[in-house]
């Protein structure tokens, strides 16, 4: 019985000590990093053209990925065109009456340092330059602007990216900034996550994050935002604590070039203390 009950305790003292190890080790853990929680960031784009027209072509559809640059759609160019050409045929008319005017303004100066011109006649001379001028300047402006607005009929990817919504489709008729397609920007990858006032002091911009998915991918990101203000935590956040509280945004630009972290994605963030 005796020996029982020493077998009993010895148990009973093994198990005790063994929790408190644990709970040791898990303080210690604690005092060497500080776990949260986030979720990559949505960042997506609403796309339309600058100028209105009908929709000639769209060369790419919803889930597509697309590069920075790349030509997702293109209006009718025709009337665009035209309006160019007419530009150009004011420019070179204006450019035309200049140098008869600035053929009649040489002779004049000419004839002035004979004396052989009123000052009257002088004064009209410069001033249909100077008007002649003026026309060409605002003709290249206006060839300028054509130009401009003719390029404004091709819409390009502003970043790599996944197409999301394709709104509009060939023919439709639109005004200048409808959406054509939201896109879903790739490049740079930042996590959002959120901080509670009492660990706010543990981070730091620049300081080194590991970043963990469920799935067991790790990445490396860096601490490039900490809100000054806080806020009432998201009701995504994981952290059933965090909910209530007030705390502080700070975002992790991810360092690696990998299409594993997709927008939305929950994360566990590890940041080491020395």
């Amino acid at each position: 019985m005796k020996k029982s009950l020493v077998l009993l305790l010895l148990v009973v003292l093994g198990l005790s000590g063994f929790y408190l190890f644990q709970q040791h080790q898990q303080q210690t853990a604690n005092l060497t990093e500080l776990k949260l929680y986030g979720n990559v960031d949505i960042r997506d784009v609403s796309l339309g053209f600058k100028v209105a027209g009908r929709v000639n072509e769209l060369f790419v559809d919803e889930g597509d990925q697309v590069k920075q640059g790349y030509l997702l759609a293109r209006l009718d160019q025709k009337s665009f065109q035209d309006e160019l050409a007419l530009a150009k045929a004011k420019l070179a008319a204006a450019e035309a009456v200049f140098i008869k005017a600035e053929k009649l303004y040489q002779r004049s100066v000419s004839l002035m340092q004979k004396n052989a011109m009123s000052a009257a006649d002088y004064d009209e001379v410069v001033a249909g330059r100077d008007q002649a001028i003026a026309q060409v300047d605002l003709a290249k402006s206006l060839v300028s602007l054509a130009e401009t607005r003719l390029a404004d009929t091709e819409l390009f990817a502003p970043s790599d990216g996944t197409v999301l919504t394709r709104v509009r489709e060939k023919g439709s008729i639109v005004s200048a900034g409808l959406p054509i397609y939201s896109i879903a920007l790739t490049k740079p990858v930042w996590v959002r996550a959120y901080v509670d006032e009492t660990n706010l002091g543990q981070i730091h911009q620049g300081e080194v994050v590991t970043v963990l998915t469920d799935s067991g991918a790790e990445y490396q990101g860096k601490i490039g935002f900490i809100s000054p203000q806080a806020e009432f935590t998201p009701k995504n956040v994981e952290s059933e604590q965090l909910r209530t509280e007030l705390v502080y945004r700070f975002k992790v630009l991810i360092e690696q070039d990998d299409a594993g972290l997709h927008q939305g994605m929950p994360v566990t963030l590890v940041i080491k203390k020395k």
